[in-house]
């Protein structure tokens, strides 16, 4: 049995407006129209949908049942088409983000941006915060998302995060110099950990380097040593020690959205909504050694 969408539409609207004429002002047709509609579509279905009364139109309970699947199917049917209509929008968006930032998140992202618009071609880089940096100003990228000290440059903020020291919840430091797990000299999280330790008599000393945060993270869990990350790369295993061994305060910082020279085309526009109506990522509680607290900068 093959039901007429156009069939179906008129019954839902029957049922959301109450009535026969309000319902085809809805769909911009006459009142007679409608009511044709639906003694077609109960012929089909050869049982009565709606049962009138002098005051309201009460579906049956078949109505009922028929209804939800109705509003399934349209539901699907208009998913149907508007992925497969085809989008004015077109072109190549160059995006670069650190890895940091999404995670796991990104791969859905750039599957939903792709099915949306199947016109636009992606050129994503996932790289540190200052490569992202130089690669906008030489106008390489479209958009990005860098990190910002809090209130350095006026960007849209995407997300408010901070830096802290972080160990593995069994970490315990030996006498002498602590055991540093950074990234290679060009990223800012080692620059901003090492401009903060200037001046301080703590002793250090790098005994695993990687540009990933994923290298880093399991460096941190296998003990190797105290690392700089965000508050937003935190995982179970992993605790804060921020004023534990001397380690001094490290700042805030801000994930922006910069755009390129030539950035500010449709589809890098699109795409830049995309970013901003995702949800934000959940929170873990920080593991200190003496209290757990909410993550979230102050």
């Amino acid at each position: 049995m093959d039901f007429d969408p156009g069939l179906l539409r008129a019954f839902i609207a029957v049922k959301k407006t109450g009535g026969f004429t309000r319902a085809g002002q809805r769909l911009n047709l006459t009142q007679s129209a409608i009511s044709h509609q639906i003694r077609r579509l109960e012929e089909q279905v050869g049982r009565p949908l709606l049962h009138r009364t002098t005051r309201q139109m009460i579906l049956t309970e078949d109505g009922e049942e028929l209804l939800r699947h109705a509003e399934q199917i349209l539901a699907s049917l208009d998913a149907l088409a508007q992925r497969f209509q085809p989008s004015p929008v077109s072109g190549v968006v160059r995006f670069g983000v650190p890895e940091s930032f999404m995670g796991e998140r990104l791969p859905p992202l750039l599957c939903q941006f792709a099915r949306a618009f199947p016109s636009v071609r992606l050129d994503v880089s996932v790289t540190t915060y200052l490569d992202l940096r130089s690669m906008i100003e030489a106008d390489e990228l479209d958009l990005a998302v860098v990190l910002c000290m809090s209130g350095d440059k006026d960007e849209l903020v995407l997300r408010k995060t901070k830096f802290v020291w972080v160990a593995a919840e069994t970490f315990e430091a030996l006498r002498g110099s602590l055991p540093l797990a950074l990234a290679p000299a060009q990223c800012v999280n080692r620059q901003v950990g090492l401009a903060a330790l200037t001046g301080t008599s703590v002793e250090w000393h790098v005994v695993f380097t990687s540009p990933s945060h994923q290298g880093l993270r399991a460096a941190v869990l296998a003990g190797l040593g105290i690392s700089i990350l965000t508050l937003d790369d935190l995982e179970p295993g992993i605790k804060v020690v921020d004023g534990l061994y001397g380690l001094p305060p490290l700042p805030k910082v801000d994930f922006t959205l910069v755009w390129g020279k030539s950035g500010q085309t449709l589809a890098a526009r699109e795409f830049a909504q995309m970013i901003l109506n995702m949800p934000q990522p959940r929170s873990l509680p920080v593991q200190t050694r003496n209290k757990t607290q909410l993550a979230q900068p102050q």
